[in-house]
């Protein structure tokens, strides 16, 4: 089977972000497929397009530029270069099958266009509730930007001959808006244990690169620090910390368009570089060192309602590295939480509860003990990447009939 993968903000592990379609697409290669990933090289280091290899997969890079520090229009206009160019792109590819990975929302004008032109399915793939979230923070105000975000939502779903929801908040979501349930199948990021399940020495070498940090208890953050995640959040938390137990640590580690904001919120509450600590991203394949050097990993967001469906990999990273996780919103990550005891839902808006909260959590060996033992579990029965790959290969197959599964049949 020939794929040709559409994903905007595609990483490899030596990259900063997210890597979840490096996985899927590495694993369809390592099962006899032929993949073509469609991508932007973001560092405008070099012009036009550019091609390489990844652990099998042929990745195309077009220079456009994009970064977490954009403002909303800049990116906006990113989304609409870029969906050009790989609508040129892609038509030139051998392909059966194309699956676009939102976010953006526009990724789907060039899997619309590569899948009419080349007479394929197409295979969206969402990784939230888009246009909901941007319309819900206001970054799409006018009836002309909100009525456009529609059409493209429809357009994408007219075309496509399945959806693959990243959550069962982004399914309900998708079948509101009219879709078939029935062709709607959803795939968290998962965990990857091989990767993140990583001997001791390898978080005490991250501590140990960290004077500040020591042996203390440690609540670590591994995202993205833009509008929608409010890690402003996690320094109030530490405000409140530092009066119960100013011996634990509170650390971000990422970057993005709010870092500077939230380093001047923690200067303001006093906790920065006391208990609160701020370091730059680290490439994927780094990431087990920081995680499992953690006591207690979070992930944050504001409070919006929209992204209760969120699907945040540093979730499933901490499953996968056999950590508790702390959020602070509801939906289905919240009641996975409390349903299994695999971590601590935290209020919002009180930073003082969250921070008895979690002050109380790392002190406490034994709960960290079961609620880890139980993220573990989690992590084999129910997110495992490499049986969450196959779902996603079999659905590429299905619509693909007259191509051998070369995986079953092994």
């Amino acid at each position: 089977m020939r794929v040709i993968y559409l994903h905007q903000h595609f990483n490899t592990p030596r990259m900063t972000g997210g890597s979840f379609s490096y996985e899927w697409a590495r694993r369809l290669v390592d099962h006899g497929h032929e993949v073509h990933m469609v991508t932007t090289d973001r560092s405008g280091r070099r012009r036009g397009w550019y091609r390489t290899v990844e652990a099998g997969i042929q990745v195309h890079w077009c220079s456009v530029a994009y970064s977490n520090h954009m403002g909303y229009q800049r990116r906006i206009r990113s989304f609409g270069e870029f969906a050009l160019a790989a609508a040129r792109k892609a038509v030139t590819l051998p392909g059966d099958v194309v699956v676009a990975t939102s976010t953006p929302l526009t990724i789907a004008l060039p899997g619309v266009y590569v899948a009419r032109r080349k007479r394929i399915p197409m295979v969206f793939e969402i990784a939230d509730l888009w246009p909901e979230i941007p319309i819900a923070m206001g970054v799409l105000r006018s009836r002309p930007a909100v009525a456009a975000a529609r059409w493209l939502e429809r357009l994408a779903y007219r075309h496509a001959a399945h959806v693959v929801a990243q959550s069962p908040g982004v399914k309900d979501g998708v079948v509101r808006a009219g879709y078939p349930a029935e062709q709607v199948t959803v795939i968290p990021c998962s965990c990857d244990p091989r990767t993140f399940d990583v001997p001791p020495d390898r978080g005490r070498a991250f501590r140990a690169k960290h004077p500040w940090l020591g042996d203390r208890p440690m609540v670590v953050y591994t995202g993205s620090i833009g509008p929608i995640n409010g890690v402003e959040y996690l320094a109030k938390v530490a405000a409140e910390a530092w009066r119960l137990d100013p011996e634990v640590r509170f650390v971000v580690v990422g970057g993005g368009r709010e870092e500077a904001n939230v380093r001047r919120a923690a200067e303001q509450l006093g906790v920065l570089d006391k208990n609160f600590f701020m370091l730059p991203p680290v490439p994927k394949c780094e990431m087990p060192e920081v995680v499992s050097a953690a006591d207690i990993a979070t992930s944050v967001f504001i409070d919006l309602e929209e992204m209760w469906s969120n699907n945040a990999s540093t979730v499933f990273d901490a499953l996968a590295a056999r950590r508790p996780i702390a959020i602070n919103h509801r939906g289905w990550l919240a009641e996975m939480i409390e349903q299994n005891d695999c971590g601590l839902v935290m209020d919002v808006h009180n930073p003082a509860s969250a921070a008895e909260q979690l002050v109380a959590a790392v002190r406490d060996r034994g709960w960290l003990a079961r609620a880890g033992a139980s993220a573990w579990r989690l992590c084999q029965e129910r997110f495992d990447r490499d049986r969450m790959a196959e779902r996603f290969e079999s659905i590429l197959l299905d619509l693909v009939p007259e191509v051998p599964r070369r995986r079953k049949a092994a």
